[in-house]
């Protein structure tokens, strides 16, 4: 099986090494095109007005001077020269749930996965602030990701259909199994951080602020809250079917399918 890797962080991502060890515990076909540099955050974006430059690191290593979306399409349709089996973006540093998956840069290498026909899971690792600093523990995606992606490679999903799979903080031995779940919602807490630079210029940095969400159970982020491995089938297919019929009625036609 052949796997391509690919993620937001970064090519030096501690998450991306993680992923690689993951991803060998399935394959020894394994390549890796990812972003120069962290591009957290840019969602499904292209980069059309710069070009892509892409730099070997190493045997099947590669670095891209562009997006998660732009290290796909050119790992697929460049770097690789027969299609992958498998994409997996990340390890993130962080969950990505509820509404934040429209924001994702590693949601989005598996919506470009998906979108070039390829099996894709997005994987992303919980963390907590302590003394201002994140901890990450990476054994535990390290511990569980193997089998639970094993589980899943065989699975028929519909086409236009990919994973987005969240591991709780905890201890490995604390992960109370995985849950199939929806997304939650969480309190739009994005703010604006306004300052002036030395010449007293003003400037800006969007940050976020604490988090509150309704914790449903069945949601995704109710799953971490209780040490539960998420596992989100996502799709890219956006329509909201059930307004259809009342945006045909207000334009005066009849009912829509």
């Amino acid at each position: 099986m052949r796997i391509l890797l690919t993620n937001d962080d970064g090519i030096h991502a501690e998450g991306l090494a993680a992923l690689e060890r993951i991803a060998r515990t399935l394959s020894d076909d394994v390549w890796i095109v990812a972003p120069e540099t962290d591009q957290s955050g840019l969602a499904h974006s292209l980069s059309l007005s710069e070009p892509l430059r892409l730099r070997k690191i190493s045997d099947k290593h590669f670095a891209l001077r562009g997006t998660p979306t732009d290290c796909v399409i050119m790992g697929i349709r460049q770097v690789m020269d027969i299609k992958p089996d498998l994409v997996l973006s990340g390890v993130n540093s962080g969950s990505n749930v509820a509404d934040d998956v429209t924001y994702s840069g590693t949601i989005a290498g598996a919506i470009e996965g998906t979108m070039q026909g390829v099996r894709s899971f997005a994987l992303s690792q919980a963390y907590l602030y302590e003394d201002g600093a994140r901890i990450v523990p990476w054994e535990v995606c390290e511990a569980h990701a193997p089998a639970l992606l094993e589980k899943l490679m065989g699975l028929d999903l519909p086409e236009g259909t990919f994973l987005n799979l969240n591991f709780p903080n905890c201890r490995p031995d604390e992960v109370d199994g995985a849950e199939v779940t929806m997304q939650g919602k969480l309190a739009f807490n994005l703010q604006v951080d306004a300052r002036s630079d030395g010449r007293g210029f003003p400037y800006y940095w969007l940050k976020f602020g604490e988090r509150a969400g309704a914790f449903i159970e069945g949601t995704d982020i109710h799953a971490l809250k209780h040490n539960k491995i998420s596992v989100t089938p996502l799709k890219l297919d956006l329509t909201d079917y059930s307004v259809t019929d009342r945006v045909a009625r207000a334009l005066g036609y009849g009912a829509q399918v």
